[in-house]
């Protein structure tokens, strides 16, 4: 026997990627890519003559001492050249979608706020503006919690409803309602340039004619609930072993 020769039956050629039970195959597609290493081979891609347009065009041109024909330029470069380099604004693609109310949130249910200066005060949710923001009133003769603007994200809807298909809200009363006016900034000498002027908001007479007028006719709903006028007037608080997600509001 010749040293070095193996004996005996050669074992059956079996394919390294078979079908294991099931009828699934041992690798898949992008094992074998790599086991096999076409990611070496270079793919032979005919590029397509692309025909180059002209840049030049034949004009005739008339005179006996000017050639008969001329070369024009098919795209004429423009004469103006700005000075300065203008930025151009980018083009933005992005669409806003109205914000999805939740299902638990509707007209009169009463909602307790999480954040915020009037947060554990428990307000009456009115409807959605088109910024997605909750309007919500305490009423502010209840709570003091006035007219304003509230994220549904801090926010815990309850099982309290109040019927409030009688308060027809101001069709002034919107996102632009809630906007402060700037003032103009006064030019200041060099001995105040260091003073501090303290700013205080001062809420106007409208904004004032209009929560009397809204509170007026959701305390007329309110009362006709057993109860709710206390519930209002509460805060909401957690003790010792309370936990919020346990709890059913």
């Amino acid at each position: 026997m010749v040293a070095g020769r193996r004996t005996g039956t050669m074992a059956e050629h079996k394919s390294r990627n078979y079908l294991l039970p099931g009828g699934v195959s041992r690798y898949g597609r992008s094992k074998m890519y790599q086991r096999k290493a076409l990611y070496k081979r270079k793919k032979a891609t005919v590029k397509k003559a692309e025909a180059k347009p002209d840049r030049f065009k034949q004009k005739s041109v008339r005179g006996d001492k000017n050639g008969g024909t001329r070369k024009v330029a098919v795209v004429r470069r423009t004469r103006y050249y700005p000075t300065e380099d203008n930025a151009r604004p980018l083009k933005n693609r992005k669409v806003n979608k109205p914000t999805r109310l939740r299902s638990s949130i509707k007209p009169g249910t009463v909602l307790i706020l999480l954040a915020g200066i009037h947060r554990s005060k428990r307000v009456v949710f009115l409807k959605q503006l088109p910024s997605g923001l909750l309007l919500v009133s305490g009423p502010y003769v209840v709570n003091g919690c006035p007219l304003r603007r509230v994220d549904q994200t801090y926010v815990i809807a309850t099982n309290v409803q109040v019927d409030i298909s009688g308060l027809k809200l101001p069709e002034k009363i919107n996102d632009t309602y809630f906007r402060r006016e700037k003032k103009a900034r006064k030019s200041k000498n060099e001995g105040e340039m260091f003073e501090k002027e303290e700013q205080t908001y001062k809420v106007s007479d409208t904004r004032k004619a209009d929560q009397k007028a809204v509170d007026q006719a959701l305390l007329a709903s309110v009362k006709k609930v057993p109860q709710l006028l206390q519930y209002l007037r509460s805060r909401f608080t957690l003790h010792h072993g309370q936990y919020p997600h346990a709890m059913a509001f």
